[in-house]
C-alpha cells in the first residue's frame, strides 16, 4: 500500500472506532492477530492481543466516555507506519477502572503509531496521558504544589 493509503486506513480506524464508536469496522480494518502495545489500564501494562480483546477495551472506554471526540493534530507516514498526534475531549459518564461517573469533561493527548500489514492494521503503539486522565476523574490525587 502507498503511504497515502496507509494514512487513510489509520485515519479511518481513528475516526470510526474512537470518534464514532463503530466497532463493526474492527474486523474489516485490523488483522485478527492485531497487537495494541499501549498501557491501556492503570493496573496492567500488558498489550492487547487480538481484535476481540481490542473491542472489549474500546467498549469499556467508550461506555465511560460516550461523547469522546479526538481531533487529529498531526499525521505522518513512512513505509508501513503512520503516526497520529491527537487531543481527546470527553465527558466521564460511566464507571471505569473502579471510578464511578463524575460527569466531568476531561481532556488528554496522545500519539499513536500504526503498523500496516497486508492492507490492515497489524500493530499500534500508543502513548497517551493516562495519568492526567486518572487525575481528572479523581482516580488519583493531583500532587500538591
Amino acid at each position: 500500500m502507498s503511504t497515502d493509503e496507509n494514512k487513510a486506513l489509520a485515519m479511518r480506524a481513528f475516526e470510526e472506532v474512537w470518534n464514532k464508536g463503530n466497532l463493526a469496522v474492527v474486523d474489516e480494518i485490523y488483522l485478527q492477530k492485531f497487537v495494541d502495545q499501549q498501557h491501556h489500564r492503570p493496573d496492567s501494562a500488558k498489550p492487547i492481543k487480538g481484535t476481540e480483546t481490542f473491542k472489549e477495551f474500546a467498549t469499556e472506554l467508550l461506555k465511560a466516555f460516550p461523547d469522546h471526540n479526538a481531533t487529529i493534530q498531526d499525521q505522518i507516514a513512512e513505509g508501513d507506519k503512520v503516526v497520529i498526534r491527537y487531543k481527546s475531549i470527553a465527558t466521564h459518564r460511566g464507571k471505569i477502572w473502579g471510578v464511578e461517573s463524575t460527569n466531568k469533561q476531561v481532556t488528554w493527548t496522545g500519539i499513536v503509531i500504526y503498523r500496516i500489514e497486508s492492507g490492515k492494521i497489524a500493530e499500534v503503539w500508543v502513548n497517551w496521558d493516562l495519568l492526567g486522565l486518572l487525575q481528572q476523574i479523581g482516580a488519583i490525587s493531583t500532587p500538591v504544589k
